[in-house]
């Protein structure tokens, strides 16, 4: 018996063992493998006897200690059939701490160093001083090749032994699909760190596992991450690397290093190359540095590999990174090891800066259905379990879309192993509906037939639990139980591994076979334990938010605990939860209730995209339709989805919460990087109303899936597809799906960079589509063939009303007809006939082809192709490369389009040259309304009208005639053009070319012609005041901005002798503005003057130029005396009636009177107005002195000395003459003055001196005044807040005057002078004196000075006393009082008037 039988003291329960196991050799090398990840099985002890082997087995096993020993003890109880006896003696002598031999454990510890690990550093040796440096070199190369050697080896025995377990079909552990690796365009944004979202993948562009370090730099760092959600087979894939790489596929490289960051965040202490290397690998026999040398030599054919970056701690204090970090960032920069390749894999989230960003990204997407059906092919090897799984996936949708994660479909195919021989086709659609049910299905198929271990899985799960909260997923044997690491081993959901951390230091590490497992289990101990409360439950139900994960150091581990939370809420987890709870079934009811609870208050709050993506997740888990259906129509009608990823699975999702939903909805995904048979999730999603994705990722495998889902979508109205790298395959399958959806309103292609035979095809199914309102194919890069061929497209499709194409714009706008549903339903081809009638009958079509680098050729392809379509609304050429010939060309085909609006030439190298031919061109077109040409702003825009009526027959056309002479001048019917030729650069000499160019025009209708920012001058001036007559009657001339002298200006005034049709001339000098403008009220059928076939229009007209006035307005020009005489000599000959209005700074007294000397030179001048202009302040004396001067002056009115204005009256006229003095700054002193003046002022109206600041001074002056004014009728003068002063004359002398004087506050010492002034004015009979401040004594001794012969004179005063009044010294009095109450005090109104005659 050997050493270890014997210290166990018990020789038969050794044997037993040992005859046990040797009949089963190949499950003892998988516990082996299991319990002793770090010890190699030795190839050579296959020649020792199967019972030695097993000795020798248990040898190693036993001296790892207590723990190891106890659980391996306890996997041989619960896998092998071992008898009841020898079970329990295994249990109680081996399976706990009192039956464990420690002196064994002791001499394990004396044993050689080499005998414990072999990998141990040793001594450094070097041959470097060696004088035979060729033979060190072959040393050198032959240690090399030994330790490559070493490694390989190692990778082999470590890949060589993967046995099931049992009850597991074969291929549980040998099963591997490659999943879909898409390579990215994009490298990392260094600066942020954030590799999330707009990630542009190559769709179509499968990377295999040799293409991933396939590159053509050679120099620097080369560095992938492959990122993939959780469940995507990164840990699986790296694995896969090394074993191939031992299988000796990977030739490239020489040496392949696999390190797990779960394992390196254990180290603490800063690691150099070699250290990371050797210590934590198996370490070279001899001689470390040479080694390490070689590998530094041959670094472009060392592959490191980093699994989990995103489990990677980060800096948590100001020291800079940790220090495993910080090796990773210099083998990535290439401070160390210079050209080896990296490759690390991560969940899609924050990563470390130290990435650089040349970094190769490449996408791991999971399985897509052929890739599912493999893995089921290779996973069951009878034929009828085979068939059987297929059909389950076939069939049941939700089970499909869960098998797109591998994880899941590894974890589904293991279910159906389970339940297929057992039930009945189509059971899995009940048993496997949902994420959670199917890992509940996946337990009870590794737990024994019959048997749950109710105890183990919840103790388990709070060991799972502990690790989540904890960020732990490396578990000790100190931190398990052996009982559990045995169940754990012997269900296959621990798996076990070396950790390494030093030379000295490693020690067995376990960790569950996923990390989903280890949340399911942790929700089960949440749901099923009686430790834990439902107040508790309720915290880990919570929402993630993808969008965290950019800032986030480091992924949380609870990613879809919430969701399996869910799950297990589900009423058909509730037999399951109340078994693993022992029958309490009323606390896991209240725990389930109090999740949905948490739940409905999720749903119905306002949600960022990636949570609403997690609330869909635990929804449609939980399998509540009420639920269900309030989540759904608590979804906004706009869902977007921007910038986070997205798996079939989550669509899949999406679309089984819609199918609650009654109202439709708008998905936006916009820079969610997708998988390419995402779109197959949405299959049969009615609620869909828009649908729009941009990614750059979407590519023909998408357009494929997208165009198989969009005919099950019966109420898609818009469908937007942008930013893809979808090419002619994947358009091919889009537009035949296209005319599947007759309910299409809008479709986008933009940004796609389609090929222009695409373009057309894409183009074809309009009318196909007849619904359809906007096609938008921007940004596709087309020429100009094919552009022509869109615009012929556009004129023989009826539902076109608009083409728009400007730069990269590409847009058809669709007016579809009115149709019944019924008839939507025909037969396309009746339809398509139709719509061509009806097309034909009233469409419009609006042609934008702007900057689109059309020339002359085709432009003549365009008018042919136009003149055989519809009437054209708008034509917009701008921007192109048409010159004079191509504008020239498209002007003359202007009235053979049936332009009815516009006509859009700008921007096409038009000259001046050019400007006469298309004027020459238009001339003959009768709807043209307005044409703009402006050479310096590049606009050439001709505006049209509808079409006239057909012509009439002569005896209607009298009759229109007449029933127009029967109407105002305002209610004729309007028809001009206007002509703008406007900053063209114009001179003199183009004038006679433009005027016989514009000839034709001018016989059309009334033409408004706009010359204006042109460089005419005076000779320009000159020669158009010639050319002018011939062009018939304008409506309009405008000629500012032409550079013209005062000289030039005040020689268009001698075109209100030689024009007929001109009625105003606005002249503004100084800023250039000149505008001739005819009677507004004027209209074409009278613009030529008399008619011999129309004598009443002779007659209208005559009475109309005899009516209307001409007005010129000369402003903002020097007014001296000589250019004022030659003005007035000017306007001498013109018709009247004529108001002039002048306006400038300042006019001087000489100017003045100059203008006003000349007033009797004009008869036809009715008005003269001076506003906005200075004058001087004898101006006043000056405008008065006209009412002597010229007789014809009816009223001076004279505001301020900034405005005058003299009215003047027609021979016919006999009215008074007027003065307006009023609001000046006259005072009593200018006043004086000016009364002094009247006797020999001619006025016969009245003159109105108010608001010029007076006192009772002027009032008294006003009484002195009368008696030299013996044609004045009638004064009146109020001091208060009205401040009038007005005096009425008559064109005779009057017997009788009347004067009334209000609010004057005359004081004592005015009454003698009031007296002294009534007492000389023998005409007044009357004075009304109104809150004067004259009491009863001040009105008594008035009354006694005044001294008046005998008659009779009227005296009223209208006051406010309060006491009585007495006039004793009166003949005659007579007094009236008012008396007026109010509440508080009395006062009485009294109104006194005093009639006396004096003898």
């Amino acid at each position: 018996m050997d050493p270890v039988g014997l210290q166990l003291g018990n020789k038969n329960l050794w044997s037993c063992l040992v005859r046990l196991l040797t009949k089963d050799p190949e499950w003892l090398n998988a516990k082996m493998k299991f319990f002793l990840p770090n010890t190699d099985l030795d190839s050579r002890n296959e020649t020792l006897d199967p019972e030695q082997r097993v000795i020798l087995q248990l040898n190693k096993l036993h001296v790892q200690g207590s723990d190891a020993w106890q659980s391996f003890i306890h996997c041989v109880c619960m896998q092998l059939e071992v008898p009841l006896d020898l079970e329990v003696l295994l249990l109680s002598t081996f399976g706990c701490d009192d039956g464990f031999t420690s002196q064994l454990g002791a001499e394990g510890k004396s044993q050689p160093e080499s005998q414990l690990h072999h990998g141990l550093k040793r001594p450094h040796q070097s041959c470097g001083s060696s004088p035979r440096r060729k033979q060190c070199k072959k040393q050198q190369l032959e240690l090399a090749k030994k330790y490559l050697q070493l490694l390989r080896t190692s990778a082999q025995q470590r890949y060589r032994s993967q046995i099931p377990g049992s009850g597991q079909p074969h291929a549980f552990h040998q099963v591997y699909v490659p999943p879909i690796l898409r390579r990215a365009t994009a490298s990392l944004d260094t600066p942020e760190g954030a590799i999330m979202g707009d990630l542009k993948v190559e769709d179509g562009a499968d990377v295999s596992i040799s293409d991933l370090f396939n590159t053509r730099v050679n120099k620097g760092p080369r560095v992938t991450v492959l990122l993939g959600k959780a469940g995507m087979g990164k840990t699986t894939l790296a694995h896969r690397l090394c074993q191939k790489w031992a299988e000796g596929h990977l030739n490239c490289f020489q040496a392949l290093f696999l390190f797990e960051f779960r394992q390196l965040n254990l180290i603490t202490r800063f690691l150099t190359p070699s250290e990371l290397l050797f210590d934590l690998y198996p370490s070279p026999e001899s001689d470390h540095d040479t080694v390490f040398q070689y590998l530094e030599k041959n670094a472009d054919q060392v592959l490191l590999i980093f699994d989990g970056l995103d489990e990677a701690l980060q800096p948590m204090g100001p020291d800079g990174p940790g220090p495993v970090l910080t090796l990773f960032s210099h083998l990535c920069n290439g401070t160390l090891l210079p050209g080896c390749r990296v490759m690390a894999t991560s969940r899609p989230g924050k990563l470390p800066a130290c990435l650089p960003a040349e970094a190769a990204m490449v996408h791991m997407l999971g399985f897509d259905g052929p890739r599912v059906e493999e893995y089921v092919n290779h996973f069951f090897s009878a034929q009828p379990l085979r068939e059987g799984a297929l059909v389950e996936l076939q069939t049941n949708g939700r089970l499909r879309s869960l098998c797109a994660v591998p994880a899941l479909c590894q974890v589904a195919c293991l279910c159906l192993h389970h339940l297929l021989p057992d039930h009945a086709p189509g059971q899995s659609v009940a048993l496997l509906p949902t994420m959670t049910q199917l890992y509940m299905q996946m337990v009870l198929a590794l737990s024994p037939p019959g048997h749950l271990p109710t105890s183990s899985l919840l103790d388990l799960g709070e060991v799972a639990l502990r690790g989540l909260e904890t960020g732990k997923v490396i578990f000790y044997a100190k931190d398990i139980a052996p009982p559990l690491i045995a169940f754990g081993a012997t269900h296959s959901l621990l798996t076990s591994f070396c950790v390494r951390t030093g030379p000295e230091h490693q020690q067995t590490g376990y960790s569950f076979t996923h990390l989903s497992l280890q949340e399911f289990l942790a929700a089960l101990h949440l749901m099923a334990s009686p430790k834990v409360n439902k107040d508790t439950l309720t915290q880990y139900v919570t929402l993630h938010s993808r969008w965290v994960q950019r800032t986030k150091a480091r992924l949380g581990l609870s990613d879809h605990l919430p969701t399996f939370l869910a799950g297990l809420a589900s009423c058909t987890c509730r037999p399951f939860l109340s078994h693993l709870a022992q029958g309490n079934e009323d606390c896991v009811g209240a725990k389930q209730a109090a999740v949905v609870q948490v739940l409905k208050k999720l749903a119905t709050r306002k949600l960022t995209g990636p949570k609403v993506v997690e609330l869909c997740h635990c929804v449609d888990e939980t399998q509540e339709p009420e639920l269900a259906s309030l989540t759904a129509q608590s979804l906004p009608y706009q869902l977007p989805f921007h910038n986070f990823p997205l798996t079939c699975t989550d669509l899949a999702t999406l679309t089984n919460i819609l199918e609650h939903r009654e109202a439709p909805i708008h998905l936006d995904f916009d820079g969610c990087p997708l998988e390419p048979h995402c779109p197959e999730a949405l299959v049969g999603c009615g609620q869909i109303e828009n649908l729009s994705f941009k990614s750059r990722k979407c590519g023909d495998a998408f357009a494929e899936a997208l165009s198989r889902s969009l005919p099950t979508m019966g109420r898609l109205q818009m469908l937007g597809l942008a930013g893809s790298k979808i090419t002619a395959r994947g358009i091919s399958h889009l537009v035949k799906a296209l005319p599947l959806c007759p309910q299409l309103k809008e479709v986008s292609f933009r940004d796609n960079q389609l090929s222009d035979q695409v373009v057309l095809n894409i183009v074809e199914v309009l009318p196909h589509l007849p619904r359809l309102r906007k096609l938008d194919l921007s940004s596709n890069s087309i020429c100009v063939s094919t552009l022509l061929c869109l615009a012929r497209v556009a004129v023989t499709c009826p539902t076109v009303r608009m083409l728009q194409a400007r730069e990269a714009d590409l847009i058809f706008l669709l007016s579809p007809p009115t149709e019944t549903t019924a008839e939507l339903q025909r037969a396309p081809d009746l339809q398509e006939s139709d719509g061509q009638r009806k097309g034909a009958q009233s469409r419009s079509l609006t042609l934008r082809l702007q900057k689109c680098q059309l020339q002359v050729h085709d432009a003549e392809a365009l008018i042919a192709l136009l003149q055989e379509g519809p009437h054209l609304e708008e034509v917009d050429l701008s921007g192109n490369q048409l010159e004079d010939e191509g504008c020239r060309l498209m002007a003359e085909a202007a009235s053979q389009l049936h332009i009815t609006r516009k006509l859009d030439l700008s921007d096409n190298g038009l000259s001046v040259a050019g400007v006469h031919c298309v004027l020459r061109a238009m001339s003959a077109c009768w709807t043209l309304a307005e044409l703009h040409i402006s050479l310096q702003h590049k606009t050439v825009i001709f505006m049209f009208a509808q079409e006239p009526e057909e012509q009439k027959g002569p005896q209607e056309r009298a009759a229109f005639l007449d029933s127009l002479m029967l109407q105002m001048p305002s209610e004729l019917p309007l028809s001009s053009r206007r002509m703008r030729l406007t900053h063209c650069g114009l001179q003199a000499k183009h004038l006679e070319q433009l005027c016989k160019a514009l000839g034709g025009s001018c016989h059309l209708g009334h033409l408004h012609l706009d010359f204006s920012g042109n460089a005419l001058g005076d000779e320009g001036a000159a020669r158009l005041a010639q050319l002018l007559p011939g062009l018939g009657a304008l409506q309009s001339l405008n000629l500012s901005e032409n550079g013209l002298s005062l000289d030039a200006v005040l020689g268009l005034v001698r075109c209100f002798s030689t024009l007929q049709w001109l009625f105003r001339l606005d002249i503004s000098f100084e800023s250039q503005h000149i505008l001739l403008r005819g009677d507004k009220t004027g209209r074409d059928i009278w613009a030529t003057g008399s008619s011999p076939d129309f004598p009443a229009a002779a007659e209208f007209l005559g009475f109309r130029q005899r009516c209307i006035p001409r007005s010129l307005c000369l402003s903002e020009c020097p007014l001296e005396p000589p250019s004022l005489t030659r003005l007035c000599a000017t306007l001498k000959d013109c018709p009247g009636p004529l108001e002039l209005q002048l306006s400038c700074k300042f006019l001087s007294d000489q100017s003045l009177e100059t203008l006003l000397d000349c007033l009797p030179q004009l008869p036809q001048l009715s008005l003269l107005q001076l506003s906005q202009t200075g004058l001087s302040p004898k101006s006043p004396f000056l405008l008065a002195n006209t009412l002597s001067l010229c007789p014809r002056v009816k009223k001076v009115d004279l505001r301020s000395l900034n405005h005058a204005t003299l009215h003047f009256r027609s021979n016919e006229e006999e009215e008074g003459v007027c003065c307006g003095l009023s609001a000046n700054l006259l005072g009593d002193s200018g006043l004086r003055c000016l009364l002094e003046c009247l006797p020999q002022v001619p006025i016969s109206g009245l003159l109105d001196l108010s608001h010029n600041s007076v006192s009772q001074e002027s009032a008294l002056y006003l009484v002195e005044t009368l008696p030299s004014c013996p044609r004045v009728r009638e004064a009146s003068v109020n001091l208060g807040s009205e401040q009038s002063f007005r005096i009425h004359f008559s064109r005779e002398d009057q017997a009788g005057k009347t004067l009334r004087l209000s609010e004057c506050s005359f004081q004592p010492e005015h009454v003698s002078r009031l007296a002294t002034g009534l007492s000389q004015s023998l005409q007044l009979t009357e004075l009304t004196l109104t809150q004067c401040c004259l009491g009863q004594k001040q009105l008594a001794i008035l009354l006694r000075l005044v001294g008046r012969p005998a008659g009779l004179f009227s005296l009223r005063d209208s006051t406010r006393h309060t006491e009585k009044l007495s006039f004793p010294r009166l003949e005659a009095c007579a007094l009236g009082f008012k008396k007026k109450r109010k509440k508080e005090r009395k006062k009485v109104s009294e109104d006194t008037e005093l009639r006396t005659k004096i003898n």
